[in-house]
């Protein structure tokens, strides 16, 4: 699935390492750059961010923005210099689709997707033809099932990857019902289903406890949906993308991401304290 030339994926396997170091600036000073992200509490988390690039002469003019889609376009047409809300899967999938030539360059968090339920306490405890929510769209619909499968739900076929559909399951022991809604809307249907797969942003907007209604939950060690800083290639080794990459890997930035989040999503970067 990945539409990559080997110098993205060189781009990939270097830029990503930039650690979380002391912060230097890197001929960043008086420019202004402008960032997408999504609404909600990632407005906090990158008002630290904008507070230690601001110490470094970097200015970031945060957009925000309610649809999955909308990031990557306003980046690909240059009316943001780069965004931050998305992991390898999604992009690789918007890449296939939309040809755009964006790149990852520094991680930011992970979050662990969750299998909920306000009906059962466990993954054993859901009935024959369980009705179980997921996202329909490409890359999340695809981790709800991986996620599925872990948990001994149901069987993929062999070779499905990162994004399999509700047309790749092989094995199906409960003839659960999978039920493919918006990701936005799949959390706040859960008192309708026995179970959903819901994203962590959209579970804490439905109102969903947490960690107290989760009853199964992806793995964290190298995980590839680990949510990074993207730019337009030809941006990649810009001075700017590192002063920023930089400014969001600190300390600082680690604990707003703790506390907005309530623990339910863990800092990403290498050395980060997930604490």
């Amino acid at each position: 699935m990945k539409i990559t030339t080997p110098i993205k994926s060189a781009l990939l396997s270097v830029l990503l390492v930039w650690g979380a170091a002391s912060l230097q600036p890197v001929h960043a000073a008086g420019q202004t750059v402008r960032v997408g992200i999504m609404s909600g509490e990632d407005e906090d988390v990158w008002r630290a961010v904008a507070a230690n690039a601001a110490r470094h002469g970097l200015t970031v003019k945060v957009t925000t923005f309610s649809d999955y889609t909308q990031p990557n376009e306003a980046l690909a047409q240059h009316d943001l210099d780069a965004n931050s809300f998305q992991h390898k899967p999604y992009l690789d999938a918007q890449i296939q689709a939309r040809h755009y030539d964006i790149v990852p360059v520094g991680f930011t968090y992970v979050q662990p997707i969750g299998l909920y339920s306000r009906k059962v306490k466990s993954v054993a405890d859901l009935p024959q033809n369980a009705a179980i929510g997921v996202p329909n769209d490409p890359s999340n619909e695809g981790r709800a099932l991986l996620l599925l499968q872990a948990n001994g739900l149901i069987k993929l076929r062999d070779g499905v990857g990162l994004l399999p559909t509700a047309r790749d399951i092989a094995s199906n022991p409960k003839h659960v019902q999978i039920k493919e809604l918006d990701a936005g809307i799949v959390g706040r249907a859960i008192g309708d289903l026995d179970a959903a797969v819901v994203n962590t942003d959209w579970a804490i907007k439905a109102g969903i406890k947490i960690p107290q209604e989760r009853i199964a939950q992806e793995k964290v060690p190298d995980n590839p949906y680990r949510n990074f800083i993207a730019v337009n290639a030809k941006d990649a080794q810009a001075p700017w993308v590192k002063t920023l990459v930089d400014s969001y890997q600190q300390a600082n930035v680690a604990s707003a991401i703790l506390t907005v989040y309530h623990g339910a999503t863990l800092p990403a970067w290498e050395g980060a304290s997930q604490r």
